[in-house]
């Protein structure tokens, strides 16, 4: 009878640990008991004279929740949960200054966020914290440009919150 080589025993055991483990980064903080969510329209207290700000962010927040579909997006009376979301402040300074008048050719448009997730069920604060992120924008063609940078940190603070929410980011 042959033995078993002590190097395949080994990679047999380190194999089956391997294939064994598995990590989700999707849905792993949401409590069990919370199954649905409401995101309220976003309240804009940045004083930006942005019109639509408010509106293109809930948008796009309730999109990213629809889309994950960790928690299911319905309206605040039967919610087992609600992100609330203030944008702060949206502040726009030079990047990239350049020349011999140094004149800004690039700028940064941050958005700064107050974001309270509120377990309805157990009647508690998951988490009530500051968010933080921006985009950057050339100056020519520049109330074009400055839309979608905004529109850019629409998108990565919609994303996130999305993974505070459903990843305890």
């Amino acid at each position: 009878m042959r033995s078993v080589s002590p190097k395949i025993i080994i990679s047999i055991i380190l194999i089956s640990f391997v294939l064994g483990c598995s990590y989700s980064f999707t849905g792993s903080s949401v409590p069990p008991h919370l199954k649905t969510i409401a995101i309220p329209i976003v309240k804009d207290k940045s004083g930006s004279g942005e019109p639509s700000l408010s509106n293109d962010f809930t948008q796009k927040l309730t999109q990213e929740f629809t889309d994950d579909n960790s928690l299911y997006v319905v309206n605040s009376s039967t919610a087992d949960a609600i992100l609330s979301v203030t944008i702060l402040s949206l502040p726009d300074r030079a990047e990239v200054v350049s020349g011999v008048n140094e004149k800004a050719t690039k700028r940064r448009i941050t958005m700064n966020v107050k974001a309270v997730y509120k377990d309805l069920v157990m009647k508690k604060t998951i988490f009530d914290k500051n968010f933080s992120n921006y985009g950057i924008f050339e100056t020519d063609n520049y109330a074009e440009n400055r839309q979608a940078a905004i529109q850019v940190a629409i998108d990565n603070l919609a994303l996130d919150l999305l993974l505070a929410v459903v990843s305890d980011w």
